[in-house]
């Protein structure tokens, strides 16, 4: 293959990159594990910029994993709030809890124990294993994918099963032994800073004289990737009840699926945007107990976009002459967790009553 002309040399190259252009990360400044594991947790489909605020508050608010274990779901779901993919959170404590209980707050020392570790798949273990002991374990991400599919030229599907395997196997053979962790920070960093998925300045690459995907003028060809997401739209009519003390209502979302366990209004989900007079009669059946004075639409419908489902996403004020029996005011209902969505909706509806 063509990379055995090049791969002697390339973690040389690639770490002296690194440690030209590294950025001042607070998890890079500690072996800790649990810090780098908060920090890999809260990275996972995040940028850094948006993930860094969330670790300085999380080791602040939980500076040992028995704080995090000790810690209400609530609490951590109100401190992750606007993270996004909130089953990690969940996990997160769930895993807190198993380490600090049934380890005596102990993290595992090797891969192939982390792997055990709910919310611990092959990436986040290989990076604890090898940037807090050093294990010899390559770390394999979309950026780790980019810049050896490109460098090598490799047209392996990264959607197939087999892929995962193929580009580990050639990372652990770059890997030097003797310092894992620096190659695994090195490989990312040069994919989010260097390599970067859209238009990378490949006239001031360090590897711009022996990369293959580069000289073939393929670099916006690869990584080759066929699998695309399916993308489901739903119509989500969130209904704001205020009763005759301005009081609210929220429920909890028990069900599987999106936003677990985080707080919302009522919701009539809809196939499709609906207009007053649907909500209208709507609104009488869900809350027969009590006397609808008005209903007005706030704005138009927000668009809310996760990773497999695109949210049409409207919000209703209905006011009640009654007095609701589990209703909470304004200053209260800012302490619960809510979908970044609803949250923004809720601090916007406050700044302008």
């Amino acid at each position: 293959m063509y990379y055995k002309y090049f791969a002697m040399n390339f973690h040389n190259i690639l770490i002296k990159w690194y440690l030209q252009n590294k950025r001042d990360l607070p998890w890079r400044k500690t072996t800790n594990p649990y810090h780098i594991w908060l920090s890999e947790i809260m990275l996972q489909q995040t940028r850094v910029a948006q993930g860094m605020p969330y670790f300085f508050s999380f080791t602040e608010e939980f500076p040992t994993v028995k704080n995090l274990a000790d810690a209400s779901e609530e609490k951590i779901l109100k401190l992750w709030q606007g993270l996004g993919y909130y089953s990690r959170a969940r996990n997160l404590h769930k895993t807190a809890q198993f380490i600090a209980n049934d380890l005596n707050g102990v993290f595992p020392d090797s891969y192939k124990e982390l792997l055990k570790l709910k919310g611990v798949g092959e990436y986040t273990a290989a990076a604890i294993a090898s940037f807090s002991y050093n294990e010899a374990v390559p770390v394999v991400d979309g950026n780790v994918f980019r810049v050896l599919s490109r460098y090598f030229d490799i047209e392996t599907d990264i959607a197939m099963p087999t892929a995962k395997k193929e580009f580990t196997a050639l990372a652990k053979e770059l890997m030097p032994a003797d310092n894992p962790a620096i190659f695994n920070q090195a490989i990312m960093e040069f994919g989010a800073l260097q390599c970067v998925p859209k238009n990378p300045d490949c006239a001031i690459c360090v590897f711009n004289e022996s990369c293959a995907g580069l000289h073939k003028k393929k670099v916006s060809q690869l990584p080759v990737k066929s699998k695309k997401v399916k993308i489901t739209n739903r119509y989500f009519n969130y209904l704001v009840l205020e009763d005759a003390l301005g009081n609210t209502f929220i429920q909890k979302r028990t069900s599987k699926g999106i936003w677990h366990n985080l707080y919302e209004f009522p919701l009539l989900e809809t196939d499709s945007i609906v207009d007053f007079d649907f909500v209208f009669q709507n609104s009488q059946l869900f809350f027969p107990d009590y006397t609808i004075n008005s209903i007005e639409k706030y704005s138009d419908a927000v668009a809310h976009k996760l990773s497999h489902q695109h949210l049409a996403i409207q919000f209703w004020k209905i006011k009640i002459n009654n007095v609701l029996k589990d209703g909470i005011d304004q200053e209260k209902l800012k302490t619960f967790p809510f979908p970044i969505v609803i949250y923004n909706f809720i601090e916007n509806m406050q700044v302008n009553s």
